[in-house]
C-alpha cells in the first residue's frame, strides 16, 4: 500500500540526514588533523633527518637509468649512490660586494667557528666549517651540519640567530654550493646589462647584484639585472631577495620565459632592441640532483620527468639566445644530471645555430672544483624501461612525448665540432655537493633565422620597376623553425614600439589588415602581435618626477642636493594624492621603464631614498631619508651629516632615545650645528686602530630637539653592533634581546630597541604590498 507523505516531513528528514552527515565529516577532519598534528610534533621533536625516517631512499629505476648512462666514473657508483643518501651540508655565502663583508668574514672566523669546533650534536660531531675551495676570497663556506641540527640544537643558538639576522640584513645568503656556481661563470662586469630568465626564488639573482656593484665607490654602475619568473606569487619571494642589496640596479618582471618579451630602449632620439651582454638561463628541471634535500624525489622520480620538460628547456633557451647580445655570454644550468635536460639542449642549441653559438672552455674559470666533462653519447628510456638510442626507433606511438632534439646528433664529425665535453656535470660525491649541470655559450653571430622581415617600398603600387614579389626560396619568408618566437631580432615594423605595434594589430579589423597586405604586393611579414594578457596581482604604477617637481624644492636646500644628482630617476608608486615613499633607479633602467610600460609586467624596482614625514613639515622638510637607500643617495648629500665614532654608534644603536649629551664631544658639537629633521651619521674608518671597524658606515638618523636616534631596521642594528664586537642574541625563549660588550652588559638598552624599531621596519617591510605575497615552493632551497 502507498502511503504519501507530507512534504515538510520529507524535507525535514533530508535536513537531519544532512545535518548528522556534516556532523560525522567534521568528526572525521578534526580527527585527522589531530593525527596531522601529532605526527608533525613527531617530527619536531625528532633527531636529525626523522621527518623523512618514512621514505625510503632507494629508486631502482634511478639506480639503471644512471647506470646505463655511464655519467658516473667506473668504479664509483656505489660511492655515488651513498652520497645522493646523505643529508646536504649547510652552506652559507658573504654578499661580495658589501664593503663590510670582509669584516663579516672576520667575525665569523674569530667568534662563531671557533665556538662550534668539536661540538657534538645528536651523537654526531660537528666538523669546523671550511671554506669551498673554489669560490673566490673565501666568501662562501659549508659544514657537515644541516639545517634542522642549526635550528634546533641549543648549543647552536647564537650561530643560528647570526645566520638569520644577517641573512635578513643582507649579507649572508644561505645558498646551496653548486648554485653559486652559474654567476661565476657569467664573468660579470659594472657595465653589463644582464637578464635571469627564470630566476625565482633569488639566490643566483642576488649575486649577480653583488658582482654588478662590485666597486661600492659607484653609486649606479651602467648595468643592471632584470630578473624574471613565471610565477607571480614566486615573483615576490625574488623582490625579498633582491630588496635585502639595496640596489637601485634591479627589476623583477613577470613573464613566460619561453616567449619574454623584446624590450625596447632609446637612444640617440631612437628606439632599439635592448640585448643583453650576459643571460641565466637556469631553467625548471626534474630536479634529480636534489635528492639529498628534496627527499620526495626519490619515491617520484620517473624518466617521464625529463621527456616533458625538455621542450620547455629548449623554447627558454632558444629565447635566451636569441635576446643575446652578439658577443656575450649565456649560462645554462640544471639541477639535473639527466642528459635529456643538459647535454641534449645544448646539442640542439649549437645545431639550430649553425655556427652562431660556440660552447666556451670552462675549465679554468674556477679552479678547486672537480667537475666531470660532458658526454656525446647518451640513451632514453621510458618509465617502462624501453631504451632506445636513436630517433629512428621510437615508434609513432611515442614520438609526440620524445623528440628528435632528445638524441645525440647523428654526424659525427658535427658532433666533435660542438665539443660538448665543454660542458660541467658536478657529481655528489665528489665534494659533498649536490648534483648540477652548466655550460657557457658565446654568441659569435646572430641566429640564422633572425632576419628583418623586408619592409615593403612605400611607391611599391605605383612604380613600375618594382621588386617582384619574394619566391618562395627567400629565408624571410620560410617559417621559422619549431620553438623559435614571431618577432625577428632586432626588427620593429614602420619603426614602432611593439605596445604600438600590438595596438595597431589589435584594433585595426581583418579587412583593413587584408587590404594593407594587398597594398604591399603580398610581401611575407610577421603575423599581428597578440595583446599581452597580464595574470596575478595588479602592481601600482611606476610614475617618474620631472626635474621641476614641487617636491624637490625643499629637499633640495634641506639636504643641499649636489647640482649632478639624478632627479629623472626619482619615481614613486602613484598617480594621485602625496608622494609617500620616493625610490630610485639607475639611468639604464628608467630607459628600460619608460620605453616598454606596455610590454613587460613590473613586479618590482628601485631602492626607497626618501620617505613622507609629517613631522619633519615644520623643521623644513616633509621626506625623512631612508636606510634602504642611503649608500646610493649620500655621495649627493651634502649638508645634515654628522660624523660619528665606534662610541657614538653604540650610543646609537643600544638606545632609543639619547640625549645629544650622550655623544662624545666632537659628534655632539655637529649635532648642535644642525636643526631638527633627518641626519646622516656616518663613520670613517680609522687605518690607524685595525680593532675598529675597517669600512666606512652610513646610517640614517633623527636630529630631535634634545636627543637623536638612528631609524634603522632590527637586523641591521644588530649587524653593525656586532660589527663593533656588541654580542646580540635572543635568549632561549626569545622573550627578548640580551647584548654583551666585553664585560658592560648592555641587554637592557637593546631590548628597549627592539620596539622602538619595530615601527621602522613594518614601514620597511610593508613597501609595495610586498609582505603580503609568499611562496612556499623553491626551486633551489636557501634555508
Amino acid at each position: 500500500m502507498f502511503i504519501c507523505r507530507p512534504p515538510t516531513i520529507t524535507i525535514f528528514r533530508r535536513f537531519v540526514s544532512r545535518v548528522e552527515c556534516v556532523s560525522e565529516m567534521g568528526k572525521r577532519s578534526r580527527q585527522r588533523q589531530k593525527n596531522q598534528n601529532t605526527g608533525r610534533d613527531d617530527r619536531d621533536n625528532a633527531g636529525w633527518g626523522a621527518g623523512y625516517a618514512d621514505i625510503i631512499k632507494e629508486n631502482k629505476l634511478f639506480e639503471h637509468y644512471y647506470k646505463e648512462q655511464g655519467l658516473v666514473p667506473e668504479g664509483e657508483f656505489e660511492e655515488f649512490m651513498e652520497a645522493m643518501r646523505e643529508p646536504l651540508p649547510a652552506t652559507i655565502r658573504i654578499t661580495g660586494y658589501k664593503s663590510h663583508a670582509k669584516e663579516i668574514l672576520h667575525c665569523l672566523k674569530e667568534k662563531y667557528f671557533k665556538d662550534i669546533q668539536e661540538l657534538e650534536v645528536d651523537g654526531q660531531k660537528i666538523e669546523a666549517p671550511q671554506p669551498l675551495s673554489w669560490y673566490p676570497d673565501e666568501q662562501a663556506w659549508h659544514t657537515n651540519m644541516s639545517r634542522k641540527i642549526i635550528r634546533k640544537s641549543p648549543l647552536l643558538e647564537k650561530f643560528h640567530q647570526f645566520l638569520v639576522s644577517e641573512t635578513e640584513s643582507g649579507n649572508i645568503s644561505r645558498q646551496e654550493a653548486v648554485s653559486m656556481i652559474p654567476p661565476l661563470l657569467m664573468k660579470i662586469e659594472s657595465h653589463h646589462k644582464i637578464l635571469d630568465l627564470c630566476a625565482a626564488p633569488g639566490s643566483k639573482t642576488a649575486q649577480l647584484i653583488e658582482m654588478l656593484h662590485a666597486d661600492m665607490e659607484v653609486p649606479f654602475p651602467e648595468g643592471f639585472v632584470i630578473a624574471n619568473d613565471v610565477d607571480n606569487k614566486r615573483c615576490y619571494l625574488l623582490v625579498h631577495q633582491a630588496k635585502r642589496l639595496n640596489s637601485p640596479c634591479i627589476m623583477v618582471i613577470n613573464h613566460d620565459a619561453s616567449c619574454i618579451p623584446t624590450l625596447q630602449i632609446e637612444s640617440d632620439g631612437r628606439k632599439s632592441p635592448l640585448f643583453y651582454d650576459r643571460i641565466l638561463c637556469d631553467v625548471p628541471c626534474s630536479g634529480d640532483g636534489t635528492m639529498r634535500k628534496n627527499i620526495d624525489v626519490w619515491k617520484k622520480w620517473t624518466t617521464s620527468n625529463s621527456l616533458h620538460l625538455h621542450g620547455l628547456q629548449l623554447r627558454i633557451a632558444v629565447r635566451g639566445v636569441e635576446q643575446l647580445a652578439v658577443g656575450g655570454r649565456m649560462v645554462y644550468s640544471t639541477c639535473s644530471l639527466n642528459p635529456v635536460e643538459d647535454e641534449a639542449i645544448i646539442a640542439a642549441l649549437l645545431e639550430k645555430s649553425e655556427g652562431a653559438l660556440e660552447l666556451a672552455d670552462s675549465s679554468a674559470d674556477l679552479p678547486g672544483l672537480r667537475w666531470m666533462p660532458g658526454v656525446s653519447y647518451w640513451k632514453l628510456m621510458t618509465k617502462e624501461g624501453q631504451w632506445y638510442s636513436d630517433w629512428s626507433e621510437v615508434p609513432v606511438s611515442r614520438q609526440t612525448q620524445i623528440r628528435p632534439t632528445m638524441f645525440p646528433p647523428k654526424d659525427k664529425d658535427k658532433l666533435a665540432d660542438m665539443h660538448l665535453e665543454r660542458c660541467m656535470r658536478i657529481l655528489p660525491h665528489h665534494q659533498n655537493t649536490g648534483g648540477f649541470f652548466v655550460a657557457v655559450l658565446v654568441k659569435k653571430a646572430p641566429m640564422p633565422w633572425n632576419k628583418r622581415y623586408p619592409k615593403p617600398r612605400k611607391d611599391a603600387s605605383s612604380s613600375s620597376a618594382s621588386p617582384a614579389a619574394p619566391s618562395p626560396a627567400d629565408p624571410s619568408c620560410l617559417p621559422l623553425p619549431e620553438g623559435s618566437p614571431e618577432e625577428a631580432e632586432g626588427a620593429v615594423p614602420d619603426g614602432k614600439v611593439d605596445g604600438e605595434a600590438e595596438k595597431e594589430a589589435t584594433t585595426g579589423d581583418a579587412s583593413t589588415q587584408e587590404a594593407a597586405a594587398e597594398q604591399d604586393g603580398g610581401v611575407c611579414g610577421p603575423p599581428p602581435s597578440k595583446k599581452m594578457r597580464l595574470f596575478g596581482y595588479k602592481e601600482n604604477p611606476f610614475v617618474f618626477l620631472t626635474a621641476d617637481d614641487p617636491v624637490f624644492t625643499t629637499i633640495q636646500s634641506f639636504y643641499d642636493l649636489s647640482p649632478d644628482f639624478p632627479k629623472l630617476n626619482v619615481l614613486t608608486r602613484t598617480h594621485e594624492g602625496k608622494k609617500r615613499h620616493l625610490y630610485m633607479v639607475s639611468k639604464e633602467l628608467r630607459n628600460v621603464l619608460l620605453n616598454n610600460t606596455e610590454r613587460m609586467k613590473v613586479i618590482n624596482t628601485g631602492v626607497k631614498v626618501w620617505s613622507r614625514n609629517s613631522d619633519g613639515e615644520e623643521f623644513g622638510c616633509a621626506f625623512r631619508l631612508a636606510q634602504d637607500g642611503i649608500y646610493t643617495l649620500q655621495p649627493y648629500i651634502h649638508s645634515r651629516i654628522i660624523r660619528v665614532s665606534v662610541e657614538d654608534i653604540k650610543v646609537l644603536l643600544t638606545q632609543e632615545n639619547p640625549f645629544l649629551s650622550k655623544l662624545e664631544e666632537d659628534a655632539h658639537s655637529q649635532a648642535k650645528k644642525i636643526g631638527m629633521g633627518s641626519i646622516v651619521l656616518k663613520y670613517l674608518p680609522n687605518p690607524d686602530n685595525p680593532a675598529e671597524p675597517q669600512c666606512p658606515i652610513q646610517l640614517c638618523g633623527w636630529r630631535g630637539k634634545t636627543s637623536i636616534r638612528a631609524f634603522v631596521p632590527r637586523n641591521e642594528r644588530f649587524h653593525y653592533l656586532r660589527m663593533l664586537g656588541v654580542e646580540v642574541f635572543r635568549d632561549k625563549q626569545g622573550m627578548g634581546q640580551k647584548g654583551r660588550d666585553g664585560d658592560k652588559e648592555g641587554g637592557e638598552e637593546v631590548k628597549e630597541e627592539e620596539g622602538g624599531a619595530a615601527e621602522n621596519e613594518a614601514e620597511l617591510d610593508s613597501e609595495n604590498g610586498a609582505e603580503s605575497k609568499t611562496d612556499s615552493c623553491n626551486k633551489e632551497t636557501s634555508s
